[in-house]
């Protein structure tokens, strides 16, 4: 019987300011958890509102660790080289294109933690407007970005907007013809997404990152790149969700997992 192997796609160490550990235990856990790829996709987020975050470690020195750590678990672990940047409107999209050319990477998260110049986890975006304009409002970002913001592989967490606000909104008709053309720009620029295990872990229930809807629309557009990753920020949380996240795909009809090398996907049978 085929088994999928395992793979975590997106992973964070203590070059992210939310970081709890090391690079050389991030990769050795997933090692010891017979994972057979862990991306390390540690936050470049440029421009970033909140002075603690942004652009706070060498990028050199990363590069040069992720060398070192790939090279001592060579024969255990594939370490993909990878990093997680912080899309914004204007000059922010430059610094993270610079960044991303600028350097050998595997695989690149775009990702959103900002929109409108509002950090969202604090509540700001939020601020003097319903949780349904403000998730419309957020999502219609988005694509404005990406228009213009082609410097990724996988866009990370595509409603992490919903872990913020008061309560989870309904995603009708309006919204959902918003996230639709969302997805048909990620599909035409050759971009793919990721399932996100992280929602359990924010208590969001049953509602998923993706949710169910916006993974079944990605899929009926035709969608096919798609990434596992637990979002972990420290050793505890390598590889949750791994293999619920496999039969999520399988249930909605996906047959292949994506993984990357040297930015170019490949596909794993599920």
């Amino acid at each position: 019987m085929y088994t999928t192997p395992l793979v975590d796609y997106h992973t964070h160490t203590t070059y992210s300011t939310d970081g709890y550990s090391s690079m050389k235990d991030m990769v050795a856990t997933a090692a010891a958890l017979g994972i057979s790829q862990i991306a390390v996709t540690d936050h470049y987020d440029p421009d970033y509102p909140l002075d603690a975050w942004g652009e706070g470690f060498s990028l050199a020195e990363y590069q040069n660790e992720m060398e070192i750590v790939k090279e001592e678990f060579k024969d255990r672990i594939t370490l993909i080289k990878g990093l997680e940047v912080g899309i914004q409107h204007g000059g922010t999209m430059d610094k993270c294109s610079q960044v991303v050319r600028g350097y050998d990477y595997d695989f690149i998260i775009g990702s959103f933690h900002c929109a409108e110049g509002f950090e969202l986890s604090c509540g700001s975006f939020f601020k003097d407007r319903s949780v349904e304009d403000a998730t419309a409002a957020f999502y219609k970002y988005v694509y404005d970005c990406l228009r213009d913001y082609k410097d990724y592989d996988v866009l990370g967490h595509i409603n992490v907007i919903d872990r913020y606000g008061s309560y989870i909104p309904f995603y009708g008709d309006e919204l959902m013809d918003i996230i639709r053309e969302v997805l048909k720009r990620i599909i035409e620029d050759g971009k793919g997404i990721e399932i996100n295990t992280s929602s359990f872990r924010y208590g969001m229930g049953g509602h998923t990152v993706p949710s169910q809807g916006i993974l079944q629309l990605y899929h009926e557009l035709g969608g096919e790149i798609v990434t596992v990753g637990s979002d972990a920020h420290a050793v505890r949380d390598v590889g949750f969700g791994m293999q619920w996240a496999y039969d999520k795909l399988r249930s909605v009809g996906f047959r292949y997992l994506t993984t990357f090398c040297q930015r170019k996907p490949s596909f794993i049978k599920l």
